[in-house]
């Protein structure tokens, strides 16, 4: 793939995101307390943590789809979550950690939903849609499958085609929950390369909850770590994503093994998986 290829050209400028003294809870629980942050075009950000610290709760806010419960996030100034549905469907593409079929349609026409927003009155799609639904399929590795039935496809092949779906959209902001978790190696480095890449274009700003540290470290220009204890860190990838704030927000002893060329972040088997979780 090319750094800009034509597909991805956004049709509208890329919003800034910002949060401001963002609180989040589950019940009487505190996930989030207090994260202010700026989300903005040209980086690629990872949210990291363990189970149930919050990612995909976070996420939803950025999406515009769930109210903080203290704080604000904005895009562009206005509140995410009062952005009128059809304006955010043309700012914002949101993949949720799962996606359930209702009903029977081809790959290919699960892809072209994602031309929803951009499409006229009577709801039909042009040479122009049809076009980048064809090289979004071809960039997700699902030429083979266009003519299949969702409903058929593994968890794997699912994926990649509802990330094609959110590619269409040619939305400025990519907001993505977990999604290479269900993709076998090759199709992981697939996606993660096409994000980084849109990345560095400068058009995107892109948000990926990720548990793999080594791919977070490796693609990501920005890192969020969110811990149980509701505190969070966040900045540049290399500042953030090291092994003593990894093992803090993980509790599992991390270590960084490095080959000259490339760092990987890997569970230390030699000491407890265990580490004290301290406030």
């Amino acid at each position: 793939m090319s750094l800009a290829p034509h597909w991805s050209h956004p049709l509208t400028a890329c919003p800034q995101i910002v949060l401001r003294d963002v609180k989040l809870r589950t019940g009487q629980r505190v996930l989030v307390e207090r994260l202010t942050m700026t989300i903005g075009a040209g980086q690629l950000w990872c949210i990291a943590g363990p189970n149930g610290a919050g990612k995909s709760t976070l996420m939803t806010v950025l999406a515009g789809l769930r109210h903080a419960d203290g704080g604000s996030a904005e895009i562009d100034g206005a509140a995410a979550a009062q952005i009128a549905p059809a304006v955010l469907a043309r700012q914002r593409a949101y993949l949720p950690q799962a996606v359930h079929d209702t009903f029977s349609m081809s790959v290919q026409d699960a892809v072209r939903v994602g031309r929803h927003p951009h499409l006229s009155g009577w709801g039909w799609t042009g040479r122009e849609d049809d076009r980048i639904v064809q090289e979004v399929i071809r960039a997700m590795d699902i030429e083979a499958l266009a003519a299949r039935d969702v409903l058929t496809l593994s968890g794997g092949e699912r994926q990649r085609a509802s990330l094609a779906a959110a590619l269409a959209q040619q939305a400025p902001l990519l907001l993505l929950d977990e999604p290479v978790s269900h993709l076998d190696l090759r199709h992981q480095i697939l996606v993660l390369e096409q994000l980084a890449a849109l990345a560095r274009a400068g058009r995107h700003a892109i948000v990926v909850i990720l548990h793999d540290l080594t791919l977070a470290l490796r693609y990501a220009t920005h890192a969020l770590l969110m811990a149980e204890d509701g505190t969070t860190l966040h900045g540049t990838a290399a500042r953030v994503l090291t092994p003593e704030h990894c093992s803090r927000a993980l509790r599992t002893a991390i270590v960084s093994v490095t080959d000259g060329a490339h760092t990987a972040l890997i569970p230390d088997g030699r000491r407890p998986t265990h580490t004290p979780h301290t406030s």
